[in-house]
């Protein structure tokens, strides 16, 4: 589908004069009017969302409801077909420095030749600038982000020798080592042991302590209410998203795990729409 086409789409009745500028320039993260289109088909549609600082935010909804696409489409790291999104107040381009990014651990090439240590050292490129080379403080800096995951004793050893709970620690410690602002986690608790789970949990807690934001995508409605203080519950479009004690309710639940077909297929309509 030309592309040009899905920038126009707008949700009937919600056709509107306001971008980003419409949201609080203080928010860790502002998302207006986002949507990301697969091969004709939407996959979130229309998104608005202010996330407000120092919350441990969790990322809930059905399989293939869009909760990775909107982190990846909040980092640049896949095309939208519409919308603005600010870190901040401004583009992520002029801030990737405030952010660390957990990504699934089945997107890695676990093959490439690296070591656990080299790899979380790769989290503090960032800071050096062009043309300066590692070096004791940095690798410092991956240390201790390898201390705080647990997993310090396995510094030089290659990742593709590690099992899925410690590779998970170790990009867990190569975010950390970013001295992030806001944190983007792909399904950090995904097939990890508990201990690993326990490990993981932890740190939030203490980047939640330390005014950090950490957005987690996740799919244990279990451990919701004891894992975040925030939540937003998300089905191509955002459910509710607020509190965990006022939003995590039943009702909103059924809204986001029962009302998957009539999105898709208002969603779907719209689309031929615009092709029309």
């Amino acid at each position: 589908m030309d592309q040009s086409l899905l920038k126009n789409l707008s949700p009937p009745g919600d056709a509107s004069d306001e971008s980003l500028s419409a949201h609080p320039e203080d928010v860790p993260l502002a998302v207006h009017d986002l949507t990301v289109a697969y091969q004709q088909k939407p996959v979130i549609w229309d998104i608005d969302l202010d996330i407000p600082a120092g919350k441990l935010v969790g990322i809930v909804g059905p399989n293939g409801a869009g909760k990775s696409t909107l982190l990846k489409a909040c980092l640049d790291l896949i095309p939208r077909a519409s919308g603005e999104v600010g870190i901040y107040g401004k583009p992520y381009k002029e801030q990737r420095h405030l952010i660390g990014y957990v990504p699934q651990r089945e997107t890695v090439d676990w093959d490439f030749p690296v070591s656990v240590l080299d790899l979380v050292t790769m989290g503090t490129y960032r800071s050096l600038g062009w043309f300066r080379r590692v070096g004791k403080k940095q690798k410092k800096q991956a240390m201790d982000a390898l201390e705080k995951v647990g997993i310090a004793h396995l510094a030089q050893r290659q990742i593709a020798q590690l099992s899925g709970g410690q590779q998970q620690r170790a990009f867990l410690a190569r975010a950390l080592a970013q001295e992030a602002q806001i944190y983007f986690m792909d399904e950090p608790f995904a097939a990890v042991d508990a201990a690993t789970e326990e490990a993981i949990v932890g740190i939030l807690k203490e980047l939640n302590e330390a005014g950090k934001t950490c957005l987690v995508v996740h799919h244990d409605l279990a451990t919701v209410a004891r894992y975040f203080d925030w939540v937003v519950l998300l089905n191509m479009r955002v459910v509710a998203a607020g509190p965990v004690e006022t939003t995590f309710t039943q009702e909103n639940l059924e809204k986001t795990y029962g009302g998957r077909l009539s999105l898709l297929h208002d969603a779907a309509n719209a689309l031929a729409n615009v092709v029309r």
